[in-house]
């Protein structure tokens, strides 16, 4: 046990951190990294005198302070200015050219975490702080040393200050939220807050339990060290050892790009290892920057675009159950107006009885609402601190809020269902997905003319959508029907009969069976009497249809009313054929693909139907089942994660030389 030794377990433990966090390519295993970490241990313990303040042992925490101390920082910490929209961020682009007639720009995504200022002296770390007011921050010093992905010494003996943003991952956040479960403690709200409230602690060993990350953007005096744009300010400090966000940054030419970078992110961004709230757009040359400067809170070279708000508060008003296809009967929310990701939301999901229950929800309460999956609004919580007392107790509905039949609540399931199949409830709503887009894709029939051609008497089940020329005559004498509309919905039906076997399946509501199944089952038999005559065991044997859905697609098929309405279908000249071409290739068969970043060649729809028709599946993550990843442009996380795991992958020539 010597100085000697100890020196050079700090010098290998740093290389590794710098190699995995900056360079994303570890040279040591975990387990080597604890060993080393578990010698140099014993040696400061044993000889206290010798430890160094940069060595990673600090990283473990331990350090307990009594307050924070203020920090005024030399240069102002200003926050950006914020656009929502195109329009706006357009108006930035002329404001820019006002002055600076040709601007590239930089752009990066906007991580939401917790601003923080590093100082280093001589190379060495010796001063973290939060923003603040701008003006003066808190000194978190002995939080920001046990975070792992910012270097305590450098690559270089400089005296720098740098800025970036410290985060929680959503994996660590998940992690975080558990452990606090399983110990009776509330959770974290979101990944922003988590990260907060662990670098504000006084005892730096919760901070470092966190398994907190942190990304720098920023370099406040790029003058002193002869850097001439903010891209190069970047690279200089990846150089040093600093974590900076390069692949996902992108310097763009002109404001298209901009508005490309941002289109993409918006799409993908539930992609990314953390959360985002939007993207940051700096003009690149330093000395543009110059000549633009500042107004008193925010630099006029740079601004945010704020993705829309993904979560709102609004009022609960009442609840009302309605009636899926399937017979569901399903409690949702009446909400005072509100508006979310740019549309106007007035009732959200909320799922079912026992999700009511768990959430203690309330008709009056005020309540978070978001979109799950950025598509269907649902209520997340219940304001509790804003209650009244006036709030009315939810009560589950004991029959069917059309037939007035009593509800079912099935075994193993949250859900009540209606089981008259004559509820015109259901009826309904089966007729509208039969029209929908990924189903039989009958333009022209929105969910106001199913419903009112159904208590006409036209549309009772799907083979009268193939009757209803015979009611043309009648059809006339409604409000916005002429003979062009007609025409048009006569064309729209006569075109549906030529659509591939998927779509019909789908379109035919067996439940458990969505669109990517019913092209599973279609391409598998080819076409609808082989399905029909498949057994239960030949529907369990095919990749990705499990117990469940094949028995609901067996049991689908004996049911004599479903035949019949199959034989109707098939007089009236609707297809019942696979449409689809299938290719027996050892390329792609029963093998996994994931798609990132942008192709040049082949859209990716084309792409996934070209890997499904050749006996593939395509996914949206990476994960150990993945088989390959094709890699576009400007690839994400999904890339990363792929070499990480040793995932093969090919790019877009690749990919298309085994087509």
């Amino acid at each position: 046990m010597t100085i000697e030794r100890m020196n050079e377990l700090i010098s290998i433990l740093n290389e590794a951190n710098y190699n995995y966090h900056v360079l994303d390519n570890p040279t040591i295993t975990d387990q080597e990294y604890d060993n080393y970490l578990r010698d140099l241990i014993m040696i400061e313990e044993k000889h206290p005198e010798w430890k160094r303040e940069d060595s990673p042992t600090v990283r473990v925490g331990g350090e307990v302070i009594t307050g924070f101390n203020k920090v005024t920082h030399s240069i102002p910490m200003l926050s950006l200015g914020n656009v929502f929209n195109e329009d706006e961020i357009i108006a930035f682009d002329e404001k820019v050219k006002k002055i600076v007639p040709n601007p590239k720009y930089v752009c990066e995504l906007k991580i939401d975490g917790l601003s923080v200022s590093l100082l280093y002296k001589d190379g060495k770390l010796v001063k973290g702080a939060t923003r603040g007011d701008g003006v003066t921050g808190e000194d978190i010093t002995h939080n920001v040393k046990t975070i792992q992905s910012i270097p305590l010494t450098l690559k270089e003996k400089v005296d720098i200050e740098v800025r970036g943003e410290i985060y929680m991952s959503k994996k660590s956040f998940q992690k975080v939220n558990e452990e606090r479960l399983q110990a009776h403690e509330s959770t974290f709200a979101n990944p922003r807050n988590a990260a907060a409230g662990s670098v504000r602690q006084l005892d730096s060993t919760i901070a470092s339990k966190r398994n907190l990350d942190c990304l720098i953007y920023h370099l406040p005096n790029p003058d002193d060290y002869d850097i001439l744009t903010h891209k190069d300010a970047l690279s200089y400090m990846k150089k040093l050892g600093f974590v900076t966000n390069h692949q996902n940054n992108k310097l763009v030419s002109n404001i298209k790009g901009v508005l490309s970078y941002i289109a993409y992110y918006t799409e993908h961004r539930m992609e990314l290892p953390y959360e985002i709230d939007g993207v940051v757009i700096k003009v690149n040359t330093i000395s543009e920057q110059q000549k633009l400067g500042f107004t008193a809170r925010t630099p006029k070279w740079a601004t945010a675009y704020k993705f829309p708000a993904t979560e709102v508060l609004t009022k609960l008003v009442d609840i009302h159950f309605t009636v899926g296809r399937t017979g569901q009967v399903t409690p949702n929310a009446v909400l005072e107006p509100v508006f979310l990701m740019g549309s106007r939301i007035s009732r959200a999901t909320l799922h079912n009885e026992d999700y009511v229950i768990q959430k203690e929800i309330k008709i009056g309460d005020i309540v978070s609402i978001r979109k799950a999956g950025d598509v269907i609004p649902e209520v997340v919580e219940v304001k509790k601190e804003r209650r009244t007392g006036e709030e009315i107790d939810f009560v589950m509905a004991k029959e069917c809020p059309i037939c007035h039949e009593k509800l079912i609540r099935k075994e193993n399931e949250a859900a009540y269902y209606c089981v008259n199949n004559k509820c015109p409830a259901k009826k309904i709503e089966a007729l509208i997905h039969y029209t929908s887009r990924y189903a039989m894709n009958i333009e022209g029939f929105g969910e106001s003319i199913v419903e009112d051609f159904y208590n006409m008497g036209y549309l009772l089940d799907y083979p009268d959508f193939y009757k209803l020329e015979q009611y043309q005559d009648e059809l006339k004498e409604l409000e916005g029907f002429g003979n062009k509309s007609i025409y048009n919905l006569m064309y729209a039906i006569e075109k549906s009969k030529q659509n591939s076997l998927e779509r019909l399946l789908f379109a035919l509501g067996i439940r458990y069976v969505g669109s990517k199944n019913a092209k599973i089952l279609a391409s598998h038999f080819g076409n609808m009497d082989a399905l029909m005559g498949a057994s239960y065991e030949e529907l369990v044997a095919i990749r990705d249809i499990g117990e469940i859905i094949a028995k609901s697609v067996y049991e689908f098929f004996k049911n004599d009313y479903n035949q019949f309405i199959i034989q109707e279908l098939k007089s009236f000249g609707v297809n019942m054929e696979y449409l689809g071409k299938v290719i027996l290739d050892d390329n792609f068969s029963n093998k996994t693909f994931v798609l990132t970043g942008s192709l040049d060649k082949i859209t990716r729809e084309k792409a996934k139907e070209e890997i499904e028709s050749r006996g593939g599946k395509t996914s949206s993550s990476v994960s150990g089942k993945t088989s390959v990843v094709i890699v576009g442009k400007d690839p994400g996380s999904k890339y990363n994660k792929a070499k990480e795991l040793g995932i093969l992958i090919w790019n877009e020539n690749e990919f298309l030389e085994k087509l």
